[in-house]
């Protein structure tokens, strides 16, 4: 895909258009420099050793100007494991520690070209970036120190001032395992499609269909057609979506089984108050799956529900964030119960404070307590991370 990527982009290259030429081209480009350097402490009840992690990710990133509509973007990550590997990096057989998935090494991040049109139009080829919405069904997993990207090219397009279109094929996901694994990537046939329609006043409507036929993980290809509603005004906002999914491709199974999010916010005055349902059904021992969500920011800190339990997940999450002396802070109670029968899946509370030092140097602390119930074990983690930009 890559290749056909660079056939395909020449052709719009060597098409004629306004722009500069090549050589102002690269002059107006653009170099940064990212730092993210980690701590990870997990201590997880049924292993006998306690993990502690320190990596360090430098990223590059390198922007062309424009030329003829089309720019071009490289970015190369570097994950630097820092004193003793006292965890399971998911690669080096550590067994007897819990598992922190940010391998070391080097990867190829992003490498693709935009062409942009005067028409509302814009064409990605290449391995790239892909966030939508709020990441539950595709994102990046940006939380990892390797990042989540995908090979193939998204075609978006603004048919009118309120109306977004886009389209995405993939045939390869580059997954968080980095490309040393063996679950490092996963090969397929994945079509993307959303619509967002903005309708003023705060309202916004998403419909999204995706179709996911994987070559090797047949058990996570599906198909889910989804609408998605936001709504924001000054000091609240609420968010409700629904999904319905069924098997794809040469799934094993043959299931259909529903999504559910209802969740909103309330500001008073330094104090935002917000709750929520999230609740994953489950057919025939199938729980709903989404293999390409950012899923660390859902049902946990703690990162328990990966993969969904056989009969579902509902999750009641209640959330209190404020702001004191340039410090964010944020609390977060979650109750974990199967969608399907009487099973209790324990509850968690997750904690979170960020202090933005300057534009480009921000500190983080998080930290996850899972007590387990009728599934997994109870676990907890502490992170302390330190970032840059240049």
């Amino acid at each position: 895909m890559l290749k056909a990527s660079v056939a395909i982009a020449s052709v719009l290259i060597l098409s004629p258009a306004q722009g500069q030429d090549l050589s102002q081209a690269l002059k107006e480009g653009s170099l940064d420099l990212q730092l993210r350097y980690r701590l990870e402490a997990v201590d997880q009840e049924n292993l006998p050793e306690n993990a502690l992690a320190n990596t360090l990710r430098t990223r590059l990133t390198a922007k062309s100007g424009n030329w003829q509509g089309v720019r071009a973007v490289l970015e190369f990550d570097y994950v630097t494991e820092l004193f003793d590997k006292d965890y399971n990096d998911t690669l080096n057989g550590n067994g007897d520690y819990p598992v922190v998935a940010d391998p070391a090494g080097a990867d190829l991040n992003q490498a693709f070209l935009r062409y942009k049109g005067n028409e509302g139009l814009t064409l990605d080829l290449g391995r790239q970036r892909i966030l939508y919405s709020n990441q539950r069904f595709v994102g990046s997993v940006g939380w990892r120190q390797q990042e989540q990207t995908f090979d193939g090219f998204r075609l978006q397009y603004q048919a009118a001032q309120n109306l977004h279109l886009d389209y995405a094929y993939v045939s390869r996901v580059n997954r968080i395992f980095g490309p040393d694994s063996a679950a490092g990537q996963l090969d397929g046939k994945l079509h993307l499609l959303n619509m967002i329609h903005q309708l003023g006043d705060g309202h916004q409507w998403q419909v999204f269909y995706h179709h996911l036929d994987f070559d090797q993980a047949l058990a996570l290809s599906n198909q889910t057609l989804g609408l998605d509603y936001q709504f924001k005004q000054s000091g609240w906002g609420a968010h409700l979506a629904y999904a319905r999914q069924q098997e794809a491709g040469e799934h094993p199974a043959d299931y259909s089984t529903d999504y559910l999010a209802l969740d909103g916010w309330l500001k008073l005055n330094a104090v935002t108050l917000a709750a929520g349902l999230e609740i994953l059904g489950s057919d025939k021992d199938q729980g709903f799956i989404t293999p390409l969500a950012t899923l660390h920011k859902f049902q946990g800190f703690a990162d328990k529900f990966l993969s969904t339990p056989a009969q579902g997940i509902e999750d009641r999450w209640l959330k209190l964030s404020t702001r004191l002396r340039d410090v964010d802070l944020s609390l977060i109670y979650h109750q974990f119960l199967a969608a399907e029968g009487q099973g209790d899946y324990g509850s968690e509370w997750d904690a979170q404070a960020g202090y933005q030092f300057a534009a480009n140097v921000q500190l983080l602390a998080k930290l996850a307590l899972y007590e387990a119930d009728e599934f997994a074990t109870d676990t907890s983690k502490f992170w302390l991370q330190l970032s840059a930009k240049y």
